[in-house]
């Protein structure tokens, strides 16, 4: 049953990309996190091309210092456009134009102080304004047939309310994550009561780990406001969705695809093995090294 509140299309997407990435170092000196590459694509991109896939039409990035990469990368670049065009490289130009979003679709906020994920996403509330939004964390990268958050956006236009991307994870691991508290259990939809960050297994009330694809109304904003802290003292999102379970619907989605912890230097280098060998030109090449690099482990 839908949600009389939350029945408006998700226009817009928030890109929490403020952070140091400091378990890079020393990569992310001076490059910031999100533009690592995935193969051949900065890990950020990734979650744009998932967001418009989606359709989502603004995109809205919670930046920090030392940042301006990102802007550059999701700017044209007449210079290096000219230079491919002038060697007959047109095939280059279209497919670096393709992704890059329209005039006036990308916007910048700055999160000046790094006070956590819920304070970042409250730095976004005015441009994001009174309607569903979505928030993807560009480390955690989903490889599926349909993109994640397309899955979650078909399934929020019968839902409404809050929908979070939601995964099983041993329960040891549960002090990493948000974790629900469940109601009831279908096998795709979640029904939820609450949310604990980062429990201790011991009072885990659940496996069922948040990840960072949300899909939240902007009722979240007004518990956001309060600015309180939360687990690691800093503004948790998981704190504010929870609070407005009362009045909003809150549901977790198992979406289909695998989802890589980018944020990890394991995860990343799982990442790029998995992407490469999802692709064409490169499955035999690396296919191949792996199997000689494995053999008599």
């Amino acid at each position: 049953m839908s949600d009389s509140s939350s029945n408006r299309p998700v226009r817009k997407a928030v890109f929490p990309v403020g952070g140091l990435g400091t378990r890079f170092l020393p990569a992310t000196k001076a490059m910031p996190k999100e533009m690592l590459p995935i193969v051949d694509k900065p890990v950020i991109q990734y979650a744009v091309e998932e967001a418009q896939a989606a359709g989502i039409e603004e995109f809205i990035f919670v930046t920090g210092r030392g940042k301006s990469a990102i802007e550059d990368h999701f700017d044209r670049s007449e210079e290096l456009r000219q230079q491919l065009k002038a060697k007959g490289k047109t095939a280059e130009v279209e497919a670096m134009e393709r992704w890059v979003p329209g005039p006036g679709q990308v916007a910048y906020t700055r999160q000046q102080e790094p006070l956590g994920l819920g304070h970042a996403v409250w730095c976004a509330r005015h441009l994001v304004g009174n309607e569903p939004f979505a928030v993807l964390l560009a480390d955690d990268l989903v490889q599926s047939d349909t993109p994640c958050l397309k899955q979650m956006t078909e399934m929020h236009a019968n839902t409404g309310g809050n929908l979070i991307a939601v995964e099983e994870v041993p329960m040891e691991h549960t002090s990493r994550y948000g974790v629900l508290d469940p109601v009831d259990d279908d096998g795709t939809i979640v029904t939820v009561k609450g949310m604990v960050e980062k429990p201790d297994p011991a009072d885990a009330p659940s496996n069922l780990a948040v990840i960072g694809r949300y899909i939240l109304m902007p009722q979240v904003f007004e518990k956001l406001d309060r600015k309180e802290e939360g687990s690691g003292g800093e503004i948790q999102l998981t704190d504010a969705i929870a609070a407005t379970i009362g009045d909003v619907p809150l549901r977790g989605y198992r979406f289909d695809g695998r989802r890589f912890d980018c944020g990890s230097k394991a995860g990343f280098v799982q990442a790029n093995v998995a992407f490469a060998m999802g692709r064409d030109d490169l499955r035999d090449d690396v296919g191949a090294y792996l199997t000689e690099i494995t053999k008599g482990l």
